[in-house]
């Protein structure tokens, strides 16, 4: 995993180290959740599987055995 160096204000990482502690989440997980949601903002991929579901189209659905059985007959 790349690793990267952050500068935060105090007043900022106040708040942040606060949330973690109420959240019971070190640093990394709330940064992981925050990069998630900007990414999803954005319209962006946030995985390989969400990648691959953008590139088949929006009709491409998963669906179940019983599903696929019940659509042939």
């Amino acid at each position: 995993m790349p690793g990267k160096r952050v500068q935060l204000d105090e007043e900022t990482w106040q708040q942040i180290d606060l949330l973690g502690r109420d959240q019971m989440k070190d640093f990394q997980e709330l940064a992981d959740e925050a990069f998630r949601d900007l990414l999803r903002k954005h319209g962006r991929p946030v995985d390989l599987k969400d990648a691959l579901r953008r590139s088949a189209g929006v009709s491409a659905t998963i669906r179940g055995a019983n599903e696929c059985q019940t659509a042939s007959l």
